[in-house]
């Protein structure tokens, strides 16, 4: 089996490097991933400046092949012209930090899975839900080679992908697996405004942390309670009940 993995933490991230050693013992394992941090840089693609590559080593001293692109640029390089053979599975992460709810539009791991997925190769991201130094990257990358057998085994539709968030507990800490759909998250207030010795005003997209409606079978109540959860996308946006309504509007030539 073959493996291309990539992040949105950059390629010396942590995260990556566990998921990566959890791989290896199922096939080849390869990595093309950011040179630097490129976290809630979305779906984007570098259409402006020229894309680089170079071959870089990790702490285990195994290379990986780093860009100066988006995570959604590193897995259409990858599939597009780096790799010799198409991967069987692409896999994002590990993220430090959850990627739940309507969050998962920002998140350059996720979007790095979508891309695969866009260039017809089954995807998953997963995350884990805590921004902590110390939160465990084992548990998720155990369940990351857990799930990859089953991806393999079963397939997934075209055109969609899965997002997987894990707690960031112990192992024996994990009450179970529930596979969800989006949740909602409510950021209180995400632009602050302040001023520089100068006098300017300068602003931070930020501030106070989400606030999380936990409504049943949602990805946000099945980390607060503990669960993995597992949330299939599918990159069709169409909003179908609205085709109909949208058709009485007479929006025809006048």
């Amino acid at each position: 089996m073959r493996f291309l993995l990539t992040n949105d933490d950059g390629v010396q991230a942590e995260g990556l490097l566990v998921l990566a050693k959890a791989l290896r013992s199922m096939g080849e394992v390869q990595i093309v991933a950011p040179d630097r941090p490129r976290s809630a840089s979305g779906h984007s693609i570098t259409l402006h400046k020229p894309l680089r590559v170079t071959r870089v080593r990790l702490a285990d001293g195994s290379t990986a092949l780093a860009s100066n692109g988006t995570p959604s640029d590193c897995v259409a390089l990858a599939l597009r012209s780096l790799l010799d053979e198409r991967p069987d599975l692409v896999v994002s992460g590990i993220n430090r930090g959850p990627n739940l709810g309507m969050d998962l539009t920002y998140s350059g791991t996720v979007s790095a899975a979508m891309e695969g997925a866009i260039l017809g190769v089954p995807a998953f991201a997963i995350s884990v839900a805590s921004y902590a130094e110390d939160a465990p990257f084992e548990p998720a990358a155990r369940f990351a080679r857990r799930l990859a057998s089953e991806i393999l085994l079963h397939g997934i539709p075209p055109q969609s992908l899965l997002n997987v968030n894990v707690p960031a507990v112990p192992e024996e800490a994990i009450a179970g697996i529930q596979v969800t759909r989006v949740g909602r998250r409510h950021y209180p207030e995400t632009v602050v405004k302040r001023t520089d010795p100068f006098g300017r005003a300068y602003y931070w997209l930020g501030g106070d942390p989400p606030e999380d409606v936990l409504e049943e079978g949602t990805d946000v109540k099945a980390i607060a309670e503990n669960y993995i959860a597992i949330t299939p996308v599918h990159l069709d946006l169409t909003c179908y009940p609205l085709i109909p309504e949208l058709s009485r509007w007479g929006l025809g030539p006048r």
